[in-house]
């Protein structure tokens, strides 16, 4: 089952956008067919290119947007400017002092919801020497203010006129992201600001204090500073929708579901990670619009700032180390979305299509969703989410139970939605574990249907062997899928690391796998090879694979999420070698993004003096990104909760690849907790919920 996807508003790109031109963005909408040239055409027309996103700074703090060059001053080219809910408020704010634009000098982002940019001037009389007399600081937060604070090291009071040059457009990011932004919007003088209007929105820039001038012809504000010698002066622009209350960012309301985490240890990548990771799933937070109650988190910024249902799935259950709260608003927010009634639907939590590269099909996320659903409600009650919201939600659960039993029917294996479609291996992996967790949840409270899921899950163990273990020149391996038609489908890429992700049952034990220990050894060397183990994380596919492509975010890019799971999948199975080198590998790449993973980047194979490549149209950040860096954290000391029994047991990988790491602030059984891991691999609690039992 897919759903359309919706036209970008706080909704997912790419619904405006031509799948055949942008293939990453078909994660979002079903292929649609290109339109035959019309002979008499000398060429065809192309398409306009995406703009790049890679080396944009991105603050975020939803449904607030700003997205910047390193120059610091926003021209209106490509993607720069002030978002809200997807719409460019201010897509031109030029700064000129003494009528010279500053000397761009540094551009960071101290954290995910603003940056900071410093340029230099030299202003003075005689003009002498090389030194600037005069420091430029603008701080641009994505809640719509920017701050401009001019810093005097002259050693006679200046006066300096402060120009301002702004502009808007008013256009949709999808339509800029498609080349059809149009032209800015004429301003008009509105509260000592500017404003511009249209058919589809209005916006307004304020400052304080306000200008001497407002020029609406020109777009232009104007002031004059005096500054004392050593002194400074500072002016702030706010921008926002005509008639908007100042933006309240869900990541900074005291109803903010992510604890504050802490990481500390020996190798100082680890708390850097930690805090960047905390910090952009705050930042990717939105409300449920008509539950406010409810939060969600969006999939990934610039071009997925709305809800994707299995991504917001997967990223609650990785970041449930921090609280149960945000699972529960993910998972209350998707059952609304839930298909009843009659038909073969029905149970199913809607989803868009998803591109999957050139040896299969798209994909239907809304199948991922559906499944996750179950596996998700069930992990979060061991994480110790409350008894009422598990009941509150079981109906909707048992309602995606039911359908995995109802598709499957008499047969043995779950095949994609469309008529005749494909059974891939992946899709087996997350029904095999949702009819187990689904069976122990319905188990908990008393309801049917346990049994027979944990049929269908031993007749599926079984037959996967048989079918989906095939024989290789380059050595046995699971296929990616079977067609149709029943012929495996060979290719090797790192969607085979779901295998090994079992998911979570009581007394810190995990669900058996669809692998035997043979086959699981041999998967974990496969995904330890230089084929698949780019020296920086998984690649998507094969590097010796028919169709590798470093950059195709399905044949060859490195997709951190994938990375994530494997490394968790590896060190709860034993090899620790292979967890180790993917760890080390996604770390080093980490640093490499200022510790802000995006998710996905080019699968080049690693050298000593090389760097991973940005992907151009790659979201930083994403959801899934930013809680696999929780969930590669956490691998390390290895909590498995049961909140129900009051226990939880440790189990940190033994040869403690990053040496002693202390988590801190993280959230099990709806209290703090703390863990220490030493070098030689001991786990030792710090602080749990009191009455706690460390499990064996």
């Amino acid at each position: 089952m897919h759903q359309p996807a919706p036209p970008f508003g706080a909704d997912d790109l790419a619904g405006a956008l031509a799948a055949p031109a942008t293939p990453h963005l078909t994660d979002t909408l079903p292929r649609v067919p290109r339109p035959p040239r019309r002979e008499h055409h000398p060429t065809r027309r192309r398409l306009p290119e995406l703009p790049p996103a890679h080396t944009a700074l991105i603050c975020v703090a939803l449904p607030g947007l700003v997205i910047s060059t390193d120059q610091g001053q926003l021209t209106g080219r490509g993607l720069e400017g002030f978002y809200r809910a997807g719409r460019r408020l201010l897509s031109r704010c030029q700064v000129r002092v003494a009528g010279q634009e500053p000397l761009a000098v540094q551009a960071r982002m101290p954290a995910a919801d603003r940056a900071r940019f410093v340029g230099t001037l030299r202003v003075g009389a005689d003009g002498r020497g090389p030194d600037p007399d005069v420091v430029v600081e603008r701080t641009r937060r994505a809640d719509g203010t920017e701050r401009i604070t001019l810093h005097s090291a002259a050693a006679r009071p200046l006066r300096l006129p402060l120009e301002v040059a702004l502009g808007s457009d008013l256009a949709a990011l999808g339509a800029i992201a498609s080349g059809r932004a149009g032209p800015e919007q004429p301003a008009g003088v509105h509260d000592g600001g500017l404003r511009w209007s249209n058919a589809e929105g209005s916006a307004t820039v304020t400052a304080q204090p306000p200008p001497s001038e407002a020029l609406a012809a020109a777009g232009l504000l104007r002031w004059e500073v005096d500054l004392p010698p050593g002194g400074s002066a500072s002016v702030e622009l706010r921008v926002r929708p005509d008639g908007a209350a100042p933006l309240r960012p869900a990541g900074r309301a005291a109803t903010n579901p992510l604890a504050p985490a802490c990481a500390t240890g020996d190798d100082p990548r680890v708390p850097a990670l930690m805090r960047r990771s905390v910090e952009d799933l705050r930042a990717l937070l939105l409300r449920d619009a008509a539950h406010p109650a409810d939060l969600h988190l969006a999939a990934g910024a610039p071009w997925r700032c709305g809800l994707a249902p299995a991504e917001a799935l997967a990223a609650a259950r990785m970041a449930l180390p921090l609280g149960t709260s945000l699972a529960a608003g993910t998972l209350r927010t998707l059952a609304r979305t839930q298909l009843t009634g009659p038909g073969p639907k029905s149970g199913m939590v809607p989803g868009p299509r998803r591109d999957a590269g050139p040896h299969l099909p798209p994909a239907c996320t809304g199948t991922q969703a559906t499944l996750l659903f179950p596996a998700l409600l069930a992990e979060a009650r061991r994480w110790g989410l409350p008894e009422r919201v598990t009941e509150e939600l079981l109906p909707a659960a048992e309602r995606c139970l039911t359908w995995l039993r109802n598709t499957v029917g008499d047969g043995t294996y779950l095949p994609d939605p469309q008529p005749g479609g494909a059974v891939r291996c992946e899709t087996q992996a997350h029904a095999h574990r949702a009819a187990l967790l689904g069976a122990d949840l319905l188990d908990a409270y008393g309801r049917p249907g346990g049994t027979g899921l944990r049929q269908w899950a031993r007749a599926l163990r079984g037959a996967f062997a048989d079918d989906f273990w095939i024989d290789h020149p380059r050595g046995a391996r699971p296929a990616a899928a079977r067609a149709p038609d029943g012929r495996p489908v060979p290719h090797l890429g790192a969607p085979v690391a779901h295998l090994l992700d079992t998911g979570l049952l009581g007394g810190g034990t995990l669900a058996p796998g669809l692998l035997d220990a043979v086959r699981t050894e041999r998967l974990a060397r496969l995904l330890g090879s230089p084929d698949l183990d780019s020296g920086w994380g998984l690649r998507g596919l094969g590097e010796r694979e028919p169709g590798h492509n470093p950059f195709g975010h399905r044949t060859g890019a490195v997709r951190v999420h994938e990375t994530a799971v494997a490394v968790a999948g590896l060190a709860t199975a034993g090899y620790e070698k292979e967890a180790a080198s993917l760890l080390r590998g996604v770390l080093a790449a980490a640093e490499a993004f200022g510790h802000r993973l995006p998710e996905m980047f080019g699968g080049e194979r690693r050298t000593d003096d090389g760097a991973p490549l940005p992907h151009p149209a790659a979201c930083r950040p994403a959801a899934t990104a930013a809680a696999s860096g929780v969930l590669l954290l956490t691998t390390l000391v290895g909590i498995r909760p049961d909140a129900p029994a009051r226990t939880v047991t440790l189990r940190p990988v033994r040869g403690a690849p990053l040496g002693e790491i202390v988590l801190t602030g993280l959230r099990v059984a709806g209290a703090p907790f703390a863990v220490r891991v030493g070098r030689l691999g001991l786990a030792v609690v710090e602080e749990a919920a009191e009455g706690l039992q460390l499990g064996v």
